[in-house]
């Protein structure tokens, strides 16, 4: 009996030897498929809004965008080339989505981009900082650390010019009415507009806005994502513009 228990103890723990390798080879494999995504969607959107935006600050991070992803890109494939890893060669759905709403959206596209921006370098920090310090594949953790510095400071950048172009908003009377008000920089009504949000994007920025319990979002013909929320206790319609504007009370 306990040479049989002795026998099964081993055969587990061999198990899980040979198992741990590809655990290892899963996690980098994810890491790459995030990365190579994340990569991708920059160069391909900031392409778009290259050839769209009209403020010129955005233009050149837009150009900056290409340049500095497109050499990450190239560099991740060499690594997982040597790595024996596969490199996702074309763009999951969320990513396309994003592009296809700038490239089919109406001009100005400035806004949707600037957002979309934040947004994915937020994603991109969060990913690159955790493999920086947690990777289990070195060649992989080791250009984590590297490229790391360069996505926060883009992220410095596209937040800059955020509140640049927020802060010209609330002054520009003649383009964006409702967003200029004697009091405040929040509209009382949402601007209609081509919307690039996605849901899981509308739901967060509403969220960051001070909202919970975010639900029945859907977006109407003008552009703009309805749906409810609480706040302080209470159930309130909420929409969110093409502008990131959050507007409360609105059916």
């Amino acid at each position: 009996m306990r040479t049989r228990l002795l026998l099964a103890s081993l055969a587990a723990a061999t198990a899980m030897t040979f198992a741990l390798p590809a655990l290892a080879a899963d996690s980098a494999q994810d890491f790459v498929n995030k990365a190579a995504a994340g990569g991708m969607f920059e160069v391909d959107s900031s392409k778009v809004a290259e050839a769209k935006v009209q403020d010129q600050s955005i233009k050149d991070f837009a150009h900056k965008m290409i340049d500095d992803h497109g050499a990450a890109n190239a560099k991740l494939v060499m690594i997982a080339g040597e790595q024996k890893l596969t490199v996702p060669k074309e763009l999951d759905a969320k990513h396309k989505g994003d592009v296809d709403s700038l490239q089919n959206g109406k001009d100005p596209i400035d806004a949707p981009y600037v957002q979309m921006q934040r947004d994915a370098h937020s994603e991109a920090v969060k990913l690159f900082e955790s493999y920086a310090k947690d990777g289990d594949n070195a060649r992989l953790k080791t250009f984590a650390q590297e490229t790391l510095p360069i996505l926060k400071m883009h992220q410095e950048m596209v937040e800059k010019i955020a509140s640049t172009t927020n802060d010209q908003s609330a002054t520009t009377t003649s383009t964006t009415p409702a967003v200029a008000t004697t009091d405040s920089t929040t509209p009382s009504a949402p601007v209609p507009g081509a919307n690039s949000f996605t849901e899981d994007q509308a739901k967060s920025r509403i969220q960051d806005a001070g909202f919970a319990d975010v639900s029945k979002l859907t977006k109407d013909d003008q552009g703009i994502w309805r749906g409810q929320a609480t706040k302080a206790g209470k159930t309130i319609s909420v929409a969110l513009d093409y502008q990131g504007n959050v507007v409360a009370g609105t059916n």
